[in-house]
């Protein structure tokens, strides 16, 4: 069973951070380019920005809670540094939103890059790498149908 990559009756939430502000924004670009090229109307697309990617999931949970929203797309990008603090900040937003997917119900797609330099974070952010904040929107619209599939009624 595959779902449709239909997003005409879908609303989907995008929650991007505001650190690192070069990458996310193109991620955020991605992101809402590829939920339009799939046919989300623009009145069903919520767009949030939080301070960084620690915050991603508590603002995904509200939003995932509120029934806003068949979906939520998370952008960010955490970038090695010279202390552990990278390993913190990417292993809790990552579990984060996972735990917040898995607790509601409501499919929370991973758009959070973590690399080894601003380098690689653009490359993957509509560089040479593609863009990330696309492709987990395009994830969120296959999820969202592929719940929607399984909680129809029977016929």
């Amino acid at each position: 069973m595959e779902a449709s990559l239909d997003g005409r009756q879908l609303r989907i939430g995008v929650i991007a951070s505001r650190f690192n502000s070069l990458v996310t924004d193109r991620l955020l670009d991605g992101a809402l380019a590829e939920l339009s090229r799939l046919g989300v109307p623009a009145e069903g697309i919520q767009v949030a920005r939080v301070p960084g990617a620690f915050e991603l999931p508590v603002a995904a949970l509200a939003l995932a809670r509120s029934g806003q929203v068949d979906a939520v797309v998370c952008l960010g990008v955490v970038i090695r540094g010279e202390t552990a603090h990278f390993e913190y900040v990417a292993q809790e937003a990552i579990r984060g939103i996972q735990e917040v997917a898995l607790t509601t119900g409501i499919p929370c797609t991973l758009g959070v890059l973590t690399t080894e330099n601003l380098e690689q974070a653009l490359d993957r952010a509509g560089g040479k790498a593609g863009n990330k904040g696309a492709e987990a929107a395009q994830a969120a619209v296959e999820m969202a149908n592929l719940l929607r599939r399984w909680q129809a009624p029977p016929a």
